[in-house]
């Protein structure tokens, strides 16, 4: 997909943050916009921002797979394609393991693996009949590494991982005219973390005010990232120096990178 121009876009949790800037990051580019949230106010200002643009607002609650697949049908039905579906609506939770509930566990889980799951199912045989499609997965670079009182954003972090990257290798053997990437955001300004549910003996404030202190990349900037990276066909996008950063320390330590991960730990979480 070297050009962006008339292509459908479809983007999920696009009433803020990262998926709001997207969409006017898509819209420049000549982009048809079917965009999605549960936040019908939120939704409802990005659309009056991508103003002049071909743009429709959906209600959707990516936990709910039924409701996915409709809205895969109701997309096709209303712009007569789909060729580019990003994945990002997601939530965050911070609580150890053995605090964790599993009503919270579920919840993070259905919305942040299987949202994207369903999500790239449901519109796969779409993007495949475009000629000219493109999935996009929102990972984390808690995909890439393990952090403590994060056990539940990494397995699913780590999970949409690993179900991106077999996908784009079936799509390449199977000669099928779908890209598909995967991205690490690094620490991006929304108020992902302000709404995050947090287990019973956590800090919420300090754990908030230190999240917005190592948030280094505004939503902007990030969509301008994955905008490009989706041009260059790229499989891995990292957004922000500090995507780069744990990516290379990854790379370089291997599972020693935890040593050092649970020495920050000691001293920004368990206080």
């Amino acid at each position: 997909m070297k050009d962006l121009n008339n292509k459908v876009a479809v983007v999920t949790g696009a009433g803020s943050g990262i998926g709001r800037a997207l969409a006017l990051s898509l819209a420049k580019r000549g982009c048809r916009l079917a965009i999605s949230d549960v936040n019908d106010k939120g939704l409802a200002e990005t659309a009056t921002l991508v103003k002049g643009t071909e743009v429709k607002t959906y209600h959707l609650d990516v936990a709910d797979r039924e409701a996915i697949y409709a809205h895969a049908k109701e997309v096709v039905a209303d712009f007569g394609k789909a060729n580019l579906i990003i994945n990002n609506a997601g939530v965050a939770l911070s609580a150890s393991v053995r605090e964790m509930t599993d009503e919270d566990f579920s919840w993070m889980m259905n919305i942040n693996f299987w949202g994207v799951a369903h999500g790239t199912r449901a519109f796969l045989p779409h993007l495949i009949e475009s000629g000219d499609g493109h999935v996009v997965n929102v990972s984390s670079v808690f995909g890439m590494i393990g952090v403590p009182k994060q056990s539940a954003y990494n397995a699913a972090k780590f999970a949409v991982r690993g179900f991106t990257e077999s996908l784009r290798q079936e799509m390449k053997l199977e000669k099928q005219p779908v890209a598909v990437s995967c991205v690490h955001p690094g620490g991006i300004r929304t108020n992902i973390a302000r709404s995050a549910r947090m287990g019973k003996s956590e800090n919420a404030d300090a754990q908030r005010e230190g999240f917005d202190k190592i948030a280094m990349t505004s939503p902007e900037k990030a969509a301008e990232i994955i905008v490009k990276g989706i041009l260059r066909d790229e499989s891995r996008i990292l957004v922000g120096p500090d995507a780069w950063g744990i990516d290379m320390l990854n790379r370089v330590l291997g599972s020693k990178y935890q040593p050092l991960v649970e020495r920050f730990s000691r001293k920004n979480l368990y206080v």
